[in-house]
This record gives structure tokens, sequence and C-alpha cells, in this order.
């Protein structure tokens, strides 16, 4: 009788392969309120790379880090019209605290734009208070219907962005800077990750936003996920709490802001863009875990060698892991290094020691050969380069094939029900067409021009609709 698989295969039932390999890889629970999650170490160590990796290159546009509370007055929310009607279904109220009814409710934090407003109108009096900058890592709570780990959660972590300018250029192209600088070099170059980077519709953008800047990425099951967004807020939440400034001819100017985050999503996308039937594939350059080192048999020899190249490894700026815990069955160990997705395994057996090798193990492309032991460790920095490099080149392979251009709104809508992406103009298909993709679940992900780049309008001469199905 066949061994039963470890994950339920890709191609059987894509939301259940994500929901074991969740589970099996150890990367999250399910939390004791609806909606809620638990993320295990193992994929916490994944959030904290990505912090990392994001929180550097949002401190490269000078942008510094703050903290703002998670307890929001209701009454700020209601400032600005767009926002609150936008987030309302979401929101979590508190109305008591120490035992009594509170004078106001709070709500917590579901985004903090008005917060940030709240503050911004105090601490910015003149135009030589221009640009401020601010982002914080925090968690909110949208309270979410349809849970799905990592997904959709009704709390999640992100970092939030919120900046202030003295003219509505000055916003346009830092929100531009941080969708090209910071996300676009981000995904690419550390997710491995290919997306579309356009404009939404307003249908689409975010609640209170004149414009909204997103990348879209395509997951293996053909469906969009919205990697991240930014925004323009014109004046909008400027005029709502009265942020004004001194200008150089000193009158009085409302400031034009932006506002963009990230969140816990993209470990989500990690999976259905790069996971496989045994597991999760993590890009070296942010895998936590590069390179495992493993004992095969409980053997002092053996036991002494994993140590020394692990050691050896450590030295060379590759992120290892000594498995030296023999008494657990060496296949089992592997499997959970192959779920958990560690690009490298080098494995250590006596046989091994007796050839002068190991056995080195690649976990994205797959297959195993035995290399010199003195030699491992000058190999695997060039390997783990072409692993990072095949992933982006698989997740654009996979976009490009199954992307397809198309005509009308019926071919659009077959198209997202076979798993792919298609591309209609824009002039043809409009608002009225956007609704009636919605009443077949399709959404558009984005408009683009001609040439592939983020149009400057909506309405633009040549702009196409990117459509999908999307999480």
């Amino acid at each position: 009788m066949a061994k039963a698989p470890v994950l339920t295969p890709r191609a059987d039932d894509f939301p259940r392969w994500y929901q074991d390999l969740i589970s099996k890889a150890e990367l999250a629970d399910n939390g004791p309120v609806r909606g809620t999650m638990v993320i295990r170490p193992y994929g916490y160590g994944l959030w904290e790379r990505m912090q990392a990796e994001m929180d550097a290159r949002i401190k490269e546009t000078g942008t510094e880090n703050a903290y703002f509370p998670l307890l929001i007055p209701q009454s700020y929310l209601t400032r600005e019209a767009d926002h609150v009607e936008g987030f309302a279904p979401e929101l979590a109220v508190v109305t008591h605290g120490g035992g009594k009814e509170l004078e106001e409710p709070a709500v917590v934090r579901p985004t903090s734009e008005t917060i940030v407003n709240e503050y911004f109108s105090k601490w910015v009096q003149s135009y030589r208070d221009l640009p401020l900058l601010i982002n914080q890592w925090a968690n909110v709570v949208r309270w979410e219907l349809r849970p799905r780990l990592f997904l959709r959660t009704s709390e999640f972590l992100w970092q939030e962005g919120h900046t202030a300018h003295a003219t509505y250029e000055e916003a346009r192209d830092f929100a531009a800077r941080i969708q090209r600088e910071v996300y676009g070099d981000f995904l690419t170059n550390v997710l491995a990750m290919d997306f579309v980077s356009g404009r939404k519709t307003v249908r689409e953008r975010f609640a209170g936003a004149v414009n909204t800047l997103t990348l879209e990425s395509m997951m293996g099951d053909g469906k969009a996920l919205q990697m991240v967004t930014s925004h323009e807020l014109g004046q909008n939440f400027a005029k709502a709490f009265h942020t004004r400034f001194s200008s150089k001819d000193g009158s009085q100017d409302y400031v034009w802001q932006t506002s963009w985050g990230s969140t816990t999503r993209m470990i989500g996308a990690l999976v259905m863009t790069h996971g496989d039937d045994d597991g999760l594939r993590v890009p070296p350059r942010l895998a936590q875990i590069q390179a495992v080192v493993l004992a095969v048999k409980d053997d002092e020899a053996v036991l002494a060698k994993v140590r020394e190249l692990g050691d050896r490894l450590r030295a060379a700026g590759i992120r290892v892991r000594v498995d030296d815990r023999t008494d657990l069955p060496f296949g089992r160990r592997a499997v959970d290094w192959e779920l958990k997705g560690v690009p490298v395994r080098v494995e250590v057996g006596p046989r091994d020691l007796e050839n002068g090798t190991v056995t080195l193990v690649r976990r994205i492309p797959g297959g195993k050969e035995a290399v010199a032991v003195d030699g491992v460790v000058d190999l695997l920095p060039g390997l783990l380069e072409e692993d990072q490099a095949l992933l982006l080149r698989q997740s654009r392979e996979r976009r490009e094939s199954r992307t397809a251009d198309v005509a009308t709104i019926g071919e659009a809508v077959e198209a997202a029900g076979a798993g792919q992406w298609a591309r209609i103009p824009w002039a043809t298909l409009g608002a009225e067409g956007e609704t009636r993709l919605a009443e077949h679940a399709v959404t558009v992900r984005c408009l683009v021009a001609e040439d592939g780049s983020v149009p400057d309008d909506e309405d633009a001469p040549g702009n196409v609709a990117v459509v999908a199905r999307a999480y």
C-alpha cells in the first residue's frame, strides 16, 4: 500500500494543502478567539527577518520609527467620512474599562491615520517641520468574517508609514518611492516574488485616499494576492484634523499626506508562491536558517564533524542550525526540515566520514549529491544565490504563462475561472464592467499603463486592467 503523503497535494485541494503546511511546518495555530492566530517561533522568525529587511529600507528613505496607542477615541474616526464608512464593518469597539462604562467608546486600532493626524497637527507648525516621516511596527484589529491564517485574521501584525509634506508633488513622489524602493525591492530581492505594480481603481482604493498604489502577486493556484499598498491621502485627513503649516510666504496651508503598509499576510504569500507538495521553500536571503547540518547517527566522530561544520558555516556568514538530535529518527528530522523549507541540508553519517564527503540536499531545485567535506563551506554561498534567483524566475514564469490578453468581460471571467489573470483595456471594462466582474467574484487588481508602468491617472489613454480572482 502506498504511503500517504505528508501534505494534501496542491492539485487535489489547494486550500487544504495550505492549511496542512501552515500546521505541519509549525508556522501558526488558530487563536482562542475566532479569527485570531498564534504565530509559532518558526513562523515568527520569518516575520522577524521580513521586519529587519524592510525596516532597513524604510529608514533609508529618512523615515523614523515611532509608536501610537492601540486604543483610539471613536470620535476620531468620524472626522473623515470615507474613512469611517470604509472601516465601520470591521471595527472592534471597547465600551467598558475598569468595571465601568467608558465616557467615550474606544476603537481598537484598525489603522492609525486618525490618531497619527491628531498628533501631526500638534507637531507640524512650519514648513521647517516638513517632511514629517513616521513609521510604526504594531498590531491592528479588523474583525474578519472569513478568517484564514496569515491571509485574513482579525488581528495581524504590520508596519504602517505615515508622512506629511508641503506639496502634492512631494507626497505623490514619496508614495511612489516607498512602493518602488522599499516594497518592490524587498519583494524582488528578498522574497524572490514577482509582482505587477499598478494603480487601484476608485472602487478598490483605500478608504480616505485619493490614490492607492499596489503590488499584486500571483499565488500557486493562479489567484492574486495584494502584497502591499501605498496611499496618497491628499489633504483629506489634514483638513479633518486641521494639520496645517506656515509656508515660506507666511500663508497657512494644509499638509499633503501618504500612508503605506505591509503585513504578516506576506508569510501566507510566501507559502502559496514558493511552496510545493513537500512543504515550504524559503528564499535563502530571507531564511532564518539557510543551512541545517544533520547528524545521521549517534556516532562520536559524526557529532564532532557536524558541530565543526556548523561553526565553519557560521563563521562564513551563513545562518546555520546544527541538528544533533540523534534520539529522534533521522528520516523524521529530514522530513521536518523539508517541510520548513530550509534551503540546504548537509547530512553527515559514518559512511560520509569514511569517504571524506557529506551529502548535500538542496530544497529549492531538489536533488542531492555527495560533495567533499572540505569544500562544502566555499560551495554553499554560490548555491544559495542560485536558488534565490531560481525562485524569482519560477514566480515570474508562472505569472507570465498564466496571464491572458482578452477583449471582452466574458473572456476575462472565463480566464479568471481557469486560474489565470486577464488583461483587458480599461476603456473596454470601465466602472460598469468592474461591477459585472464582481458578480463573478473577479476584481480589478490594478491598472497599468500600456508600457507596464504605473499610470498617472485612472482614465489615462491606453490603461490596461489586470483582473483576477483574489485572496
